[in-house]
């Protein structure tokens, strides 16, 4: 088999570096936050959809906790919907006991960021788990102080399960944090500002106007048994 490297140059991000074969290719693209360096690899032409993809949501999240200089050293922290997982690699990084979460064929592609990012002696605080919304949330238990997701509202169709594995997941002292690409055309605004404030007290803690993205804080309204469920 015949490998091809392609240098490539986009924006402020390092060298991106392809490895072509005949059915795919990785680019790593390297970023740095809170002064970790990340290489994340992502598999094109594997059937990955948008999970193979560096979001601009997910930077954003990443330079939220820059900017806020959050850590997350000895909390439990679950990733909705991880892709690449440069967001729970860098919570890891930041002292997190991590569970990062996508469904199962986006796995390998999670695992391998994990062995490139992770330094072995650390890799015991992240597990990597296959987690579809709706259907085995319940699964995952409910006591975790952080939930992360970026851009994971981006089908309408997968809004009512996200709901509810959001509120399965979530605990009263539990801080979600969302960042999320606001587009009209798939009903992420009504999902923020009409679908989530029943359940969740939200509030918008960054804004990327130029890039419409707004990362949410958000705790979650009542602990009573069920609430987990929708009604």
């Amino acid at each position: 088999m015949t490998t091809a490297l392609c240098q490539e140059n986009s924006g402020d991000e390092a060298p991106k570096v392809k490895d072509y074969s005949p059915t795919c290719y990785i680019i790593h693209s390297n970023f740095e936050f809170c002064g970790h360096r990340l290489k994340i690899a992502r598999t094109m032409g594997a059937n990955l959809g948008v999970s193979a993809n560096v979001w601009e949501a997910a930077i954003a999240l990443c330079r939220y906790f820059e900017k806020e200089n959050i850590s997350f050293t000895g909390k439990k922290v679950i990733e909705l919907g991880s892709g690449t997982g440069i967001v729970g690699i860098l919570a890891a990084l930041l002292g997190g006991d991590v569970t990062m979460t996508d469904k199962p064929n986006i796995l390998e592609q999670i695992e391998n960021n994990v062995s490139i990012n992770i330094p072995t002696a650390r890799r015991h605080r992240l597990k990597v788990s296959a987690l579809t919304w709706g259907e085995n949330h319940t699964d995952f238990p409910t006591d975790y102080d952080f939930i992360l997701g970026s851009d994971i509202v981006h089908s309408s169709v997968t809004y009512p399960a996200l709901i509810e594995t959001l509120r399965h997941l979530a605990d009263r002292g539990t801080t979600i944090y969302l960042s999320s690409e606001i587009r009209k055309r798939n009903g992420s605004p009504s999902f923020h500002e009409v679908h989530l404030p029943p359940y969740f007290n939200c509030q918008v803690v960054d804004r990327l106007k130029d890039k419409n993205i707004t990362v949410y804080k958000m705790t979650k309204i009542g602990t009573s048994p069920g609430d987990g469920l929708l009604t």
